[in-house]
């Protein structure tokens, strides 16, 4: 799965020079952040964490799913 057409690229925002990823998208399709997660997982896995921590705004989104998977 190409989760590149799930995230959309907002140029110059917040500001001039920011390439903002909006992640909206992959966040509405069911089967695109199910396979993100996995695949956030399936690397993350490599390194035997015990703990995940998912700070600022995306890290909620992605940390407590990350971490099921993980079962830690």
């Amino acid at each position: 799965m190409n989760l590149e057409k799930y995230i959309r690229v907002v140029e110059d925002f917040p500001v001039e020079g920011i390439s903002f990823k909006d992640v909206t998208p992959l966040l509405k399709d069911r089967e695109a952040f199910r396979f993100a997660i996995k695949l956030m997982s399936e690397e993350i896995r490599k390194e035997n964490v015990d703990i995940v921590v998912g700070p600022e705004a995306r890290g909620f989104l992605f940390g407590a799913p990350i971490a099921y998977e993980l079962g830690v």
